[in-house]
């Protein structure tokens, strides 16, 4: 991990310098990137670092500690929080300078992309969670609301801190475990300062896994009627080979009436009786 200002420093310059057009020439096998800034509004500043589009550790900086990704980081890596707080404070202190001593204008604001999506492959019933990505947005401000029909939710959620996009923009993570159901519909409501409205990222069950479970349903409906009728076909056609024939010529085992009936009766009876003699 970083241990000095330097350092820090030259993380963020090759990050910059990877974020500039045309620096898709450069080839590396792992980037990491280290990520703080200052600002006048809240959050007032941030800190964290991650490797190859994983956050490893952010700052705190209500706590002033260091947070990681995974415990077993801390066991490998080690980061001072006061080290990225100073700094924080330094970032602060020139910024107040420099919108007292110039007429600086205020840098458009982006606004975000939003979408929300299952973590999960979703089966109804079974627990899963729901992400909200907010991306490519600029100043790194926003507030995020989820929504069940309509109503705020609060328990359940989560969220990143921001975290580095493309073009030196941001982008960030809010997180809602869920049970899934038919009825229920979802919303992530961000406001930012790019948007004239607050955006929605919907997310409902879909239709089409609906009617699959719908269908799974009917098809078993129908095979179980489907069995039942066999069955029943099945024993009306046993019982029928099984019962006898009906009364045989006396003398003639197993000749049956209709065999010898009409006008042909007497020779057919007496070609039977001819063939019983032998």
């Amino acid at each position: 991990m970083f241990q000095t200002k330097a350092q820090a420093l030259a993380a963020s310059f090759l990050a910059f310098m990877l974020s500039l057009p045309g620096s898709g020439a450069i080839k590396a096998d792992h980037v990491a990137m280290y990520d703080i800034f200052a600002q006048t509004q809240k959050p007032s500043g941030d800190c964290m670092y991650e490797f190859d589009g994983d956050e490893q550790f952010y700052v705190d900086l209500d706590r002033e500690e260091t947070v990681w990704g995974l415990r077993e980081f801390s066991t490998v890596y080690s980061f001072e929080a006061q080290g990225a707080l100073s700094y924080i404070l330094s970032l602060k202190d020139n910024l107040r300078a420099l919108l007292q001593r110039h007429n600086i204008t205020r840098v458009p604001s982006e606004p975000p992309e939003v979408t929300v999506f299952p973590k999960n492959p979703v089966e109804l019933g079974q627990p899963n969670i729901l992400i909200c990505h907010v991306d490519r947005f600029f100043p790194p401000m926003l507030n995020v609301t989820w929504l069940r029909n309509g109503h705020r939710v609060t328990e359940g959620t989560s969220e990143t801190v921001f975290l580095p996009s493309t073009e030196l923009r941001f982008q960030k993570f809010h997180y809602l475990t869920f049970i899934p159901t038919a009825e229920d519909v979802y919303n992530c409501r961000v406001e930012h300062w790019g948007l004239g409205q607050p955006s929605l990222g919907h997310w409902e069950m879909p239709e089409t896994l609906q009617v699959t479970e719908t269908m799974e349903n009917v098809v078993c409906a129908l095979g179980l009627l489907v069995a039942l009728v066999g069955i029943v076909i099945g024993g009306v056609l046993i019982a029928g080979a099984l019962r006898p024939d009906q009364d045989p010529l006396p003398g003639v085992p197993g000749t049956p009436v209709s065999d010898c009936a009409g006008d042909e009766v007497h020779a057919c009876c007496a070609e039977r009786r001819e063939r019983s003699r032998r």
